[in-house]
């Protein structure tokens, strides 16, 4: 896609910024970037509210509570 820098800058089409609320925009060399900030970052949730189940070893020893097995 190209369109045109003006005066004012450079217009982005609203359909390419779906559900984004802000963005970053970054200059390296000749090089252009655009990207979402994404503020909340599911990940970082992992283990915020843990279960407890009596299993003491449950992060050590997950693939033998997963898969039944220990490799």
């Amino acid at each position: 896609m190209k369109v045109a820098v003006t005066e004012q800058g450079l217009v982005i089409p609203k359909e390419l910024l779906e559900g984004v609320k802000e963005v970053e925009i970054k200059k390296e060399n000749d090089k252009i970037s655009i990207i979402p900030v994404v503020k909340d970052d599911p990940i970082l949730r992992l283990g915020m509210h843990p279960v407890r189940c009596g299993i003491s070893d449950g992060s050590v020893s997950h693939n033998k509570y997963i898969y039944g097995s220990v490799a």
